[in-house]
C-alpha cells in the first residue's frame, strides 16, 4: 500500500508542475495586468511602465516565472490586489466557506443519488426506473445558477422557508474556530448559532449538488445493473445467503467501485465549480472571491487560488485512488 500510494504522489508532481506552468502564462496573457488594477483609470502611460519596472513585470517570462516558483517555495502567492492581504490569508479565510458548501452538497448528492440509482437498477425497465433516469437527465442539463435563482425566489424570497443569503444571519453571536460555522456552533454548542448556519447550507447545497447527484444516481444503476447479472451474484442467491448479505457484500461492494471515483472527481469539481452558486446566495467562499477577482484583475489571486484548488484536487484524487485500491486490491499491481 505505501508503495502505490508514494507512485501516486509521484506521478502528481509534474502534473502540478505543467499546471502552474500554463497558469502563469495565462495570467501574463490576461489584458491589462496590475500595473492597469493598482493605478487609476487617469494614470499617465509612464506611471504604469515605472510599476511594471518595479514590480519585474519588464522582465523576460523565463526570469518571471522563476521569481514566481521561488516565492511559491516558501510558501508565497503574493498580495490581493483587492484587499492588500497576502493570498494565502485570503485563501485560508474563504475556503472554510466553499468547502463547507461543497460538503453539504456532496452529502446531498451521495445521501440520494446511491439509494435511488439501486432502486432503479432493482426495478430495471419499470415506472419508477424511467422516472429515475429521467430525473437525473433534467438535473445534468439544468444550470446550476438557474437552480440557484429558482431556489432562492420560491423557498426563500416567496415562501420564506430558507434565508436568502450569507452563511449566517447577519447579527447572530456565534463564536468562531475552525471557520466552518456548523461545526463551530456545535463544538461550542451554540445550537442557535449551528441551526442558523445550517438552513443558510440547505439552498445552496441542494443547486450546487444537482449535477453530482445526477451523475451519482445513473452511475449507481449502471454499476448495480452491471453487477446484478455476474454469476458470482446468482450464485450467492442460489445459495440461499441473506438478501441484506447479497446487496451488501456482493453487489453494492462491487458496483461502488465507479462511483467512488465519481464522487472523488466530483468532489473536486465543486471546490472549483461553486463560483456562480456563491455569487447567487452570496455566500462569501472562494468561488465569489475568484469571481470579484476577474472582475477587478486580481491576477495573484487567480494565479494564487486555482493552483491551490488543483493541489487539493490532486489530493483528492490520491484519496480515491486509495479507496479504490481498499475496496479492489487488484488496483495495486496495475
Amino acid at each position: 500500500m505505501l508503495r502505490f500510494i508514494v507512485r501516486r504522489v509521484l506521478q502528481a508532481v509534474p502534473t502540478l508542475f505543467g499546471l502552474s506552468i500554463l497558469l502563469f502564462i495565462w495570467v501574463r496573457s490576461l489584458p491589462g495586468g496590475p500595473a492597469y488594477a493598482l493605478l487609476p483609470e487617469n494614470a499617465t502611460d509612464g506611471q504604469r511602465e515605472a510599476l511594471r519596472r518595479a514590480m519585474g513585470l519588464d522582465d523576460p517570462v523565463i526570469v518571471q516565472y522563476g521569481a514566481f516558483l521561488g516565492r511559491l517555495a516558501r510558501g508565497d502567492l503574493g498580495e490581493s490586489l483587492q484587499t492588500g492581504r497576502p493570498v494565502m490569508t485570503e485563501f485560508a479565510m474563504k475556503f472554510p466557506a466553499t468547502v463547507e458548501l461543497a460538503v453539504m452538497a456532496m452529502l446531498i448528492a451521495v445521501a440520494v443519488g446511491v439509494p435511488l440509482g439501486y432502486v432503479a437498477a432493482r426495478r430495471h425497465g419499470g415506472a419508477l426506473d424511467a422516472l429515475v433516469v429521467g430525473g437525473s437527465l433534467v438535473g445534468i442539463c439544468t444550470p446550476v445558477f438557474f437552480l440557484a435563482f429558482v431556489l432562492k425566489l420560491i423557498f426563500a424570497e416567496q415562501l420564506g422557508i430558507f434565508p436568502s443569503a450569507f452563511r449566517q444571519t447577519p447579527g447572530i453571536d456565534a463564536t468562531r474556530i475552525t471557520g466552518l460555522f456548523v461545526v463551530d456552533g456545535i463544538a461550542t454548542r451554540e445550537w442557535d448559532a449551528a441551526w442558523d448556519a445550517l438552513m443558510h447550507l440547505v439552498l445552496p447545497g441542494l443547486a450546487l449538488s444537482s449535477i453530482p447527484l445526477a451523475v451519482i444516481v445513473r452511475m449507481t444503476r449502471a454499476g448495480v445493473i452491471e453487477v446484478l447479472g455476474e454469476d458470482y451474484v446468482r450464485t450467492a442467491e442460489a445459495k440461499g445467503l441473506h438478501r441484506r448479505t447479497v446487496r451488501g457484500r456482493h453487489v453494492l461492494r462491487n458496483a461502488m467501485l465507479p462511483v467512488v471515483t465519481a464522487i472523488g472527481l466530483l468532489s473536486g469539481a465543486l471546490l472549483a465549480g461553486a463560483v456562480l452558486t456563491e455569487s447567487v446566495f452570496a455566500f462569501g467562499g472562494i468561488g465569489q472571491f475568484i469571481y470579484s477577482a476577474t472582475q477587478t484583475r486580481d491576477y495573484p489571486v487567480l494565479l494564487g487560488f486555482i493552483l491551490i484548488i488543483a493541489a487539493i484536487y490532486v489530493a483528492i484524487n490520491l484519496l480515491v485512488d486509495i479507496s479504490y485500491s481498499l475496496l479492489d486490491p487488484r488496483v495495486r499491481v496495475r
